[in-house]
C-alpha cells in the first residue's frame, strides 16, 4: 500500500502542470492582443485636383491707328491686279517714290508721247508685256561709276491691304534683290503710317 504523503504528492504535481498548461505565457498574451486589436480606420489621402488654366483671349494685332489710318510694317504683301499676283515688298520711308522689278524695258513712241513696254519678273514669276505711257524720266546714279542711267516712271494699280492706289513706279531691274517692288512715301503719304518693328501687318491678298 502506497504512503498516503507519495499519494498527495503526485497530485499537487499534476494540478501545477495542468495549471502551467492552461495559463499563456506573457509573449502569447501580447501576440493575440496585436492581433486582435483592430487597426484604426484612416481617410484616404484625396488625390490634389489642380485648377482649370485660364486662357486668355488672343487680342488680334491692330492694323488701323485710333484715327482711321492704316498700318504697314516694315514688308508687307502687295498685289498687282495688272498680272494677277502678290508680291514681297519692302516700305522705305526714305525713298520718294516706288519701284518695281521691270525685264525687257523698251522705250517706243505712241502719238508723239513716249510709252515703254517692259514685264515684271521675280522669284519665277514673269508677266505677259505690259505696254504703258511714260509719266516721266529720271536720272539714277549708278555707284559703280558714278555714271547715271535714265530710267521710266509710269503709273500702275497696287494693292496693299484695304488701299488700292494708282501710284508711281520707276521700272528697274530689281531680279538679284530681295524684294520685288519697294514702296515709297509718295505711296502712303497721309493715309498710312509705318511700324519698322512689324512685318505683314496687312497680310496677303487672297
Amino acid at each position: 500500500m502506497k504512503q498516503p504523503w507519495k499519494i498527495l504528492l503526485t497530485l499537487l504535481l499534476s494540478g501545477g502542470l495542468v495549471a502551467c498548461a492552461m495559463v499563456p505565457s506573457s509573449e502569447q498574451t501580447e501576440t493575440s492582443a496585436q492581433i486582435e486589436q483592430p487597426e484604426p480606420e484612416t481617410e484616404s489621402a484625396k488625390p490634389e485636383v489642380e485648377p482649370p488654366e485660364i486662357v486668355e483671349p488672343e487680342v488680334p494685332a491692330a492694323t488701323k491707328t485710333s484715327d482711321g489710318k492704316l498700318i504697314f510694317g516694315e514688308k508687307e504683301w502687295v498685289y498687282v491686279p495688272a498680272i494677277e499676283e502678290s508680291f514681297r515688298a519692302r516700305i522705305d520711308t526714305g525713298a520718294t517714290t516706288s519701284s518695281i522689278s521691270a525685264v525687257d524695258v523698251e522705250a517706243f513712241e505712241r502719238d508723239g508721247e513716249d510709252w515703254v513696254k517692259f514685264r515684271i519678273e521675280h522669284d519665277g514669276i514673269k508677266s505677259g508685256e505690259i505696254n504703258l505711257p511714260v509719266e516721266r524720266w529720271v536720272r539714277i546714279r549708278q555707284s559703280s561709276d558714278n555714271s547715271y542711267q535714265r530710267r521710266p516712271v509710269v503709273m500702275m494699280w497696287v494693292q496693299l491691304g484695304e488701299m488700292k492706289d494708282h501710284t508711281q513706279f520707276t521700272l528697274a531691274n530689281r531680279t538679284h534683290l530681295t524684294f520685288p517692288i519697294l514702296l515709297g512715301r509718295s505711296f502712303f503719304r497721309d493715309v498710312a503710317v509705318v511700324d519698322v518693328s512689324r512685318e505683314y501687318v496687312q497680310g496677303k491678298h487672297q
